[in-house]
């Protein structure tokens, strides 16, 4: 890889390509078995299918009657009155349905052989003149000022799903109702791909810990907490090695303590070319490295290679990506590259969520050369406001946001444009 001191401008499209083909051939391809409830957020290693029928049997789909639709011969005044056979609780299958009678029947209870047709207990009166010896109403008339229809509130066997039939693809993401319908079709444990291992680390000797009296010059490290809880909310086990001197020597340690277990080494800082920068020598010593300037702002400087585990090739390599230390640009820019190489690692698709179609209600006349991002608020009214203050140390506006603008490169906005809009939360947890 070649390291020039000033480096290329390139697209951002251009660098996912890159980055994202870097990571499909270090794709993972161990998997384990876990308990389904504890499957959340895992990457599903292989497509599941349904060993059943959901629902395996016709059910109720409302409380009310089971009855056979050739019985609802209306007779004085529009209405059916029939005598209550039986009464079907969900969990306790009835007796067959014997013609001429009604079943009482109750939500997600199994249609009795014989019924092919349920009515909603609103349509339904009970005559307490005659009951049999439970209590329980022995006869029911039956409205028909709306005509019924054969078969209605009747959920089919299978209608949700069928027997054999995939539910679940391999590589996705488990969510919530993922993990219900896993559950539905019988699952206890799903084959997941093991979870991403991320070295994080930052370096720069200005930086201090909450907690620390702040010196004068130094400033807290916010990078470390926003990029631990990014990768964490990613799914990934994160070893986390902290603050690392502005020393070429500390830097190469860190790197190869990093690249023993890591399938991807993230840092912040020190990717520039000043002579503090030592990020760039220490990768080039330690394995292979590209330094980048990506045309998007706020984020411009990259740095992306991989780190050797061992003195051979056949020890491997991690992954590596530096990002910039300006907060905002490190946030931004792990959104727009780092999450798609972790999804590309797993198998998913690593493209950048859709953008939403949203009125702008803000003007943004200063057309930039790079591709920008800009930090935007979803109004009441569905239009998005702008973050008055853009800059790439401004950490408030990311807490303000709940998304980005991807705006065009030499692109002004005006207000009521049509804008290109990315939900925070699609970026973070895709």
């Amino acid at each position: 890889m070649s390291s020039a001191t000033h480096p290329p401008m390139m697209t951002l499209d251009e660098a996912l390509q890159r980055l994202t083909s870097a990571a499909a051939g270090h794709r993972l391809q161990a998997q384990e078995a876990v308990p389904t409830a504890q499957a959340l957020g895992r990457v599903l290693a292989s497509p599941v299918q349904s060993t059943l029928d959901v629902p395996p049997a016709d059910n109720s789909a409302m409380d009310g009657y089971a009855v056979r639709f050739a019985d609802l011969v209306p007779g004085a005044y529009g209405a059916v009155v029939l005598p209550v056979s039986q009464r079907i609780a969900a969990g306790t299958p009835g007796q067959p349905l014997v013609p001429g009678t009604a079943a009482r029947i109750f939500t997600g209870a199994q249609v009795p052989a014989g019924a092919d047709t349920v009515l909603m207990q609103e349509i339904c009166e009970a005559l307490p003149a005659a009951v049999d010896v439970a209590g329980d109403v022995a006869r029911v008339r039956i409205s028909l000022a709306t005509a019924p229809k054969l078969g209605q509130a009747i959920r089919r066997r299978g209608e949700d799903v069928a027997m054999g039939a995939t539910v679940l693809r391999a590589g996705a993401r488990l969510t919530p109702q993922a993990l219900g319908l896993a559950a539905a079709v019988g699952l206890a444990e799903l084959p997941v791909l093991r979870r991403p291992r991320v070295a994080l680390f930052s370096t720069g000797d200005e930086l201090a810990m909450p907690g620390e009296p702040l010196k004068p010059g130094a400033i807290y490290n916010s990078n470390r907490f926003t990029l631990r809880a990014l990768l964490q909310a990613a799914g990934c086990e994160v070893q986390d090695l902290g603050i690392v001197p502005d020393r070429l020597d500390a830097t190469r340690a860190a790197l190869r303590t990093a690249a023993r277990d890591a399938d991807l080494i993230v840092t912040s800082g020190g990717v520039s070319v000043g002579e503090e920068d030592h990020l760039r020598p220490a990768a080039q010593a330690e394995g292979r490295l590209d330094l980048w300037q990506i045309a998007i702002k706020p984020g411009k400087p990259l740095a992306f290679g991989a780190i050797r585990r061992g003195d051979d090739d056949a020890s491997g390599e991690a992954l590596f990506i530096g990002l910039p230390g300006n907060p905002v640009s490190s946030f931004v820019t792990f959104l727009v590259t780092v999450a798609p190489v972790l999804r590309a690692l797993q198998g998913m698709p690593a493209t950048l969520p859709q953008s939403l179609p949203l009125r702008a209600a803000f003007d943004w006349p200063r057309a930039d050369k790079r591709r920008e991002f800009l930090r935007v608020q979803l109004t009441p009214e569905g239009e998005l406001a702008l973050f008055d203050n853009q800059g790439s140390g401004v950490l408030t506006s990311t807490v303000w946001a709940d998304g980005l603008v991807d705006n065009p490169a030499g692109q002004a906005i005006a207000r009521g444009d049509t804008v290109r809009f990315l939900p925070l939360a699609s970026l973070i947890a895709a």
